[in-house]
């Protein structure tokens, strides 16, 4: 990694840092399980719409055992306000089942095992490792995506390989950290339709700001 690249992250890693201390994952949860879930559910829908959803339903059913007794369409009635719920309500029915039957009930710890479950990609795979058992992983969806990409962190059309080039890039330390700041900066200033480029402390660092000028 050249000087420049060097001086690049540290500036962007200094005002993130500043602008978010002690980042977190902001899906309600208390358990391994109930992560597992919420980010399930959390694709395509926003973090704020699955805590309505799960503060009710984490009431009533909070445990593989809970889920597993359930039919897929019963639990699809009450998520009904999430995007892809018959979807989801299969992959949370089926994945609860293969806990129990292949994993004693208790979600994996491995990124392997947590890929056998229906529903779980990369991306959930990974905030399952970093929020509930502190694994170093690096979650990249569609705000990491594209704020790395903007600021010339990565440089990639595909999402595991920009997970891999900042993996490369950034301390393994940083990995959850950098992954909620990337998140944060992403809803808050660099959205993906009319980003606020004329407020972000970050546009001269900015590939995507110096071609706009350009």
């Amino acid at each position: 990694m050249g000087n420049q690249m060097n001086d690049k992250l540290d500036y962007i890693i200094e005002n993130l840092a500043e602008k978010y201390p002690a980042p977190e994952t902001e899906l309600n949860h208390n358990s391994p399980f109930e992560l597992l879930v919420a980010t399930i559910l959390s694709a395509q829908t926003t973090d704020v719409q699955v805590n309505k959803v799960t503060r009710e339903l984490f009431e009533e059913f909070n445990s593989p055992d809970d889920f597993a007794k359930l039919n897929p369409n019963d639990l699809a009635d009450k998520i009904k306000s999430i995007g892809l719920y018959r979807n989801k309500s299969k992959f949370i029915v089926e994945s609860s089942r293969i806990i129990l039957a292949d994993f004693d009930g208790m979600v994996p710890r491995s990124f392997s095992d947590l890929l056998k479950l229906p529903g779980v990609g990369r991306k959930t795979a990974s905030v399952v490792l970093v929020g509930a058992f502190s694994t170093p992983a690096f979650p990249v969806d569609t705000h990491v995506f594209r704020v790395s990409n903007r600021l010339g962190l990565a440089n990639s059309d595909r999402v595991e390989e920009v997970e891999e080039q900042l993996k490369d890039l950034i301390p393994e330390e940083l990995w959850a950290d950098m992954h909620h700041w990337l998140i944060f900066h992403g809803r808050e200033v660099c959205k993906a339709r009319s980003p606020k480029c004329e407020i972000c402390q970050l546009k001269n660092y900015c590939n995507y700001y110096q071609k706009k000028g350009e």
